[in-house]
């Protein structure tokens, strides 16, 4: 679907343009993005407008600036958060960036601990259901996560506990089987010394400070629904955009 740009302001309606090349494949990693003069020649505009097109593209992560040679374009090594994934699922996709592939790495009961029984307003000692993955993409690991969910939900949702990717992820699969729909959340990013574990899964030393991202979710009754843990891979940047008005 095209997008329409025509509300935006031309410098930004011009970087828009150029990100879209860069995703299509038309410009490469390594590509000059074109210059201010290309820009005021093709677009028509001033040499001011055309002069903050390279600065969008370098401060998204789309471009680098390189001595002599100009503006180029870069590979963002961008985070998929679990914000993001639910807003991917509820426009009709699965999820996964497209240069993006899920592996399953543990799916068991466990005692839930005081850290994840807090998070779903349980008992230390209760059992829940924990999920783990590695999400990869081109530029190799973005991250390792993992989700817990209640007992009752696991019971409700056994497919949660199937080494298998959920078409719709955690949440689909949590509304879908019991109604529960999650319309609220918070994320809270931290920085943690990566253990052993992650460490060997992130390809990063043991101990290697590394960001860290939790995400609360609680259903249409205000009742938490699942509890998640992502350990950023090496290189990651950590990007939200708001609207203010």
């Amino acid at each position: 679907m095209v997008r329409d740009l025509s509300g935006l302001p031309p410098y930004r309606r011009i970087a828009e343009q150029i990100i879209e090349r860069i995703r299509s494949g038309e410009l490469q990693p390594g590509d000059r993005v074109p210059s201010v003069t290309d820009i005021m020649r093709d677009e028509n505009v001033s040499r001011a407008t055309a002069a903050r097109v390279p600065g969008v593209l370098r401060a998204e992560g789309w471009a680098t600036a390189t001595p002599g040679v100009g503006t180029i374009v870069s590979q963002p090594k961008k985070l998929t958060a679990g914000a993001d994934r639910l807003q991917l699922v509820r426009s009709g996709g699965t999820g996964l960036r497209d240069n993006e592939r899920v592996e399953i790495l543990t799916c068991e009961m466990q005692q839930a601990g005081q850290e994840v029984a807090d998070a779903l307003g349980l008992d230390a000692d209760d059992q829940v259901a924990m999920r783990r993955r590695r999400y990869v993409d081109d530029n190799g690991v973005a991250a390792v996560s993992a989700t817990w969910v209640s007992a009752a939900i696991a019971e409700a949702a056994p497919e949660f506990l199937a080494a298998e990717p959920l078409p719709k992820m955690t949440f689909g699969l949590i509304e879908d089987r019991t109604g529960r729909r999650a319309v609220r959340r918070r994320d809270t990013v931290t920085l943690r010394p990566a253990p052993a574990d992650v460490a060997a899964l992130l390809d990063v030393a043991p101990g290697a400070p590394t960001l860290v991202m939790t995400n609360h979710y609680w259903d249409q009754d205000g009742e938490p629904t699942e509890y998640a843990v992502d350990y950023l891979g090496p290189q990651r940047a950590l990007s939200a955009e708001y609207n203010l008005d």
